[in-house]
């Protein structure tokens, strides 16, 4: 067996969590290859170490003096390795990283630095080989993962060894230059490292056990999820509800790899198993989750006989294409369609957009309903039982909670609905509630 394992930047934050992250590494051979976030927060009031390099490249940037941000960078590994009693030293990297800035390199290759260190420093503690994900993490000309010269890279470099230690969240240019993935990207790298090593489950470590079905900081003790598809998942993690970087989902999905997401600091919970097809049903909940995301404005659009003139969606979506506008849902009846936008997206252009889509298709009427949430409810066992969108409108009415929109899934997994703002967290507390008892 094979397992392709990733430590968040909390599980690595200081020596403490890497005594906990060698200790999961080494108590299961299994665990071959381990991919390394930068060091987190060890506090609430502490800095990331990808935050202090990009203060640095800014400082720089601004002809000021980095001296004393940088100082802390340092510092925060050299603690690590007394802390470790570990006979290593990072000083030269720590004075080329620094020259490097100096002479102004990309914000790119800075801010992929608390990574490389960390994964060095691991490496060495774990006394596995460090592979650069700068030797096989490759980009192509637009910036897109060239997935399988990637591919091809790391199986030639895991091949090689038995066990080794990478970072997580950069990649390299055709030019050579250093590319990251966005924020959280580490695990985007695991998931890519598992599916070239085709292993048989991706372990992603974090500070939580797990998934829950929604939001703690809403709902009291929500429920953990034991197990959740890969279309779950993608469901609720466009709402915000997950604790994986969304894109890190396809790799694995694409190689059919089962992710377990873990809790560096309580290793004995069985986290939440992510797989291509559930293996338990949700007859307990019939939900399998609820999440939702604020800033929401919706565009009405009335004509009567919409439906008899053809091309009248594609021309009101055109208009969102030239303002480089996507819509997050698409509501419609035969004489009214709706457009779900992020309240942002718009934010500069709702006049233009307005007058633009009246020259297009000469509506009835176009009216704008702004502060909306979306509310996703995702139910595997929808499917196979009676009364569930019932369920939820009789949970938000009896809560006081007016349905703006209603937007059902055709795979029968999901039902969304739009709320005012003012109704989020009621509406989120009285679903959970409707069905985890």
């Amino acid at each position: 067996m094979i397992k392709v394992v990733k430590f968040g930047g909390s599980s690595l934050a200081d020596a403490n969590q890497f005594k906990k992250v060698a200790e999961i590494v080494k108590s299961d051979p299994s665990r071959r290859y381990v991919v390394a976030s930068a060091p987190g927060k060890r506090n609430a009031h502490d800095e990331k170490v990808t935050d202090l390099l990009l203060q640095c490249y800014k400082l720089v940037k601004d002809k000021r003096d980095v001296t004393a941000t940088f100082e802390k960078i340092k510092n925060r590994y050299r603690d690590i390795i007394r802390d470790l009693d570990l006979d290593f030293s990072l000083e030269e990297e720590f004075s080329g990283i620094l020259t490097a800035l100096m002479h102004h390199a990309g914000s790119d290759y800075i801010a992929s630095r608390g990574e490389y260190l960390n994964a060095k420093l691991l490496a060495a503690y774990l006394q596995f080989p460090f592979i650069d994900a700068e030797d096989c993490v490759l980009f192509d000309e637009n910036g897109r993962l060239d997935t399988e010269e990637t591919n091809a890279e790391l199986r030639s470099l895991m091949g090689m060894h038995e066990y080794a230690v990478l970072p997580g969240f950069y990649g390299v240019n055709p030019d050579g230059s250093i590319r990251t993935f966005s924020r959280g990207g580490s695990d985007i790298t695991g998931s890519i490292v598992a599916a070239a090593a085709n292993a048989d489950i991706y372990e992603n470590w974090t500070d939580v056990s797990g998934m829950l079905m929604a939001d703690p900081r809403i709902v009291d003790d929500p429920r953990p999820i034991a197990e959740i598809t890969y279309r779950e998942l993608r469901e609720l993690s466009y709402m915000g509800a997950s604790v994986m970087h969304e894109e890190a989902i396809f790799p694995v999905r694409k190689a059919q790899i089962p992710i377990n997401i873990r809790n560096t600091n309580a290793p004995e919970a069985p986290g939440t198993m992510i797989v291509p097809k559930a293996t338990t049903d949700m007859s307990d909940t019939v939900i399998t989750g609820v999440a939702g995301k604020k800033g929401i404005t919706a565009i009405h659009v009335e004509k009567e006989m919409m439906n008899a003139e053809v091309g009248f969606g594609k021309k009101v979506l055109e208009v969102l294409e030239n303002y480089n506008v996507s819509f997050e849902h698409l509501p419609s009846g035969i004489d009214t369609m709706s457009v779900l936008v992020a309240d942002k997206a718009i934010e500069e252009f709702k006049g233009a957009i307005t007058a633009d889509m009246v020259k297009k298709v000469n509506p009835d009427s176009i009216t704008l309903v702004e502060n909306l949430a979306l509310i996703a409810i995702v139910c595997r066992g929808m499917v196979n039982t009676e009364g569930t969108a019932a369920r939820v409108f009789g949970a938000l009415a009896g809560a006081g909670v007016n349905v703006r929109m209603i937007d059902q899934g055709s795979s029968e997994q999901n039902i969304i609905v739009a709320v005012d703002e003012k109704d989020y967290k009621t509406s989120i507390i009285a679903i959970y509630h409707e069905f985890v008892k």
